[in-house]
């Protein structure tokens, strides 16, 4: 893969000597959906499908981007003194945030870059293909420029730069688990404080198998900033009566005693979800590390079940996916992952019938949906990195 970046790179950019290369992955998160901007917990892993970068510094500030996946828009251009987001520079507008936070984070970048992305994930799948390459950038302005940052402090600027520069209120998690990631392990995250485990994924039996739905979403036109504003609105209403920080505060005893506090019935639905969904992923992680990957399965379909009917992100669409997986025998368990409004699901599956289920999954879907889902055999890798 290294060859071929640097191949292309040159077909665009031209020859150079120190053209560098680097990998962000995707990530899913196995259980702990739409938790971490409510002080709870996750389990994400990063996937060996993502984002490869390569980059050159240049003597002036020119930052001319190329990506092969929009290969139509050609080499887009900007000036780091002229680093605005806008709607005509499309994907750029991720890594050019990224580099507006180290600028405002007062990280030196005093020249400018040639850039070209080429990634392996299916845009708008919900896999994370957006933090993927604002963790890319992370890692590439952290090499080039020798800034002595942590990986969770890019982790942190590219949310920070997704919030504030993208104007998607999002939480720590997909940067996190692509800056983190470890093979063969996924990270049991605690988002209020940022502690954090590896936990191993032991599955020697079966396959993750990944569905897209082929729906395209994008985070900053679905409902995901109006689930936040709900969730906060249910959460200044219980700490008029319990003293808490964040929802995943709460055990579901003290939910259920204290819920009559948050007057609007879909913003208890919303917290309801919120807190269950953090019980549940404490469970599923104990179940891991017990071996009990029946439990496991069980708890990654009734966190379908509470975003399907409390949170209300699912869709018709990835509602098929995950009931028809439910049918199929050998499917340990199935749910939505990702922010929700199409992307996908996520199902363990056993090995002797990964193609059955492709195919039965498949067929229901196209039959219902009109149009075709793609599947993913996925393995769990390592965090984002320059390519030596």
């Amino acid at each position: 893969m290294k060859d071929r970046l640097i191949k292309n790179f040159i077909s665009i950019f031209g020859e150079h000597k120190d053209i560098r290369c680097y990998f962000a992955p995707g990530r899913v998160n196995l259980i702990g959906e739409h938790t971490d901007y409510n002080g709870g917990h996750v389990f994400p892993c990063a996937l060996t499908i993502g984002t490869y970068g390569a980059a050159r510094l240049r003597e002036d500030k020119k930052v001319r981007l190329y990506s092969e996946n929009f290969s139509e828009s050609g080499i887009l251009e900007s000036s780091l003194d002229d680093l605005i987001p806008g709607e005509k520079a499309g994907w750029t507008n991720y890594p050019k945030g990224v580099i507006w936070t180290f600028l405002k984070k007062g990280y030196e970048i005093n020249r400018g870059m040639d850039i070209l992305l080429s990634g392996n994930i299916p845009n708008a799948s919900g896999l994370s293909s957006s933090a993927s390459v604002e963790v890319l950038m992370g890692v590439i302005l952290k090499d080039l420029f020798q800034i002595p940052v942590s990986a969770v402090a890019i982790a942190l600027m590219c949310q920070y730069s997704e919030n504030h520069y993208n104007g998607v209120n999002c939480g720590i998690m997909d940067q996190f688990a692509i800056a983190m990631g470890k093979k063969g392990h996924a990270i049991f995250l605690n988002t209020g404080d940022l502690s954090y485990q590896y936990a191993p994924i032991a599955l020697a039996d079966e396959k993750i198998v990944i569905a897209n739905s082929n729906k395209v979403r994008g985070l900053g036109d679905s409902k995901y900033n109006e689930r936040r504003s709900e969730c906060e609105k249910a959460l200044g209403q219980l700490r008029e009566v319990i003293g808490i920080e964040a929802l995943g505060d709460l055990t579901i005893e003290q939910f259920e005693t204290y819920k009559i506090a948050i007057t609007d019935e879909v913003c208890r639905k919303r917290a309801k979800h919120a807190v269950y969904e953090n019980q549940r992923t404490k469970r599923a992680v104990e179940a891991l590390k017990g071996k009990d990957l029946i439990l496991f399965g069980k708890l990654m379909n009734e966190s379908h079940i509470s975003l399907r009917d409390d949170y209300e992100v699912t869709g018709t669409e990835l509602d098929t996916l995950a009931e028809a997986a439910w049918k199929v025998d050998g499917v340990v368990g199935s749910r939505m992952t990702g922010a929700g409004f199409g992307g996908c699901t996520v199902s363990i599956v056993k090995n002797h019938m990964v193609n059955t289920f492709i195919e039965k999954v498949g067929k229901e879907y196209a039959s219902k949906i009109g149009y075709t889902a793609d599947f993913y055999i996925v393995e769990v890798g390592e965090g984002a990195g320059r390519l030596d």
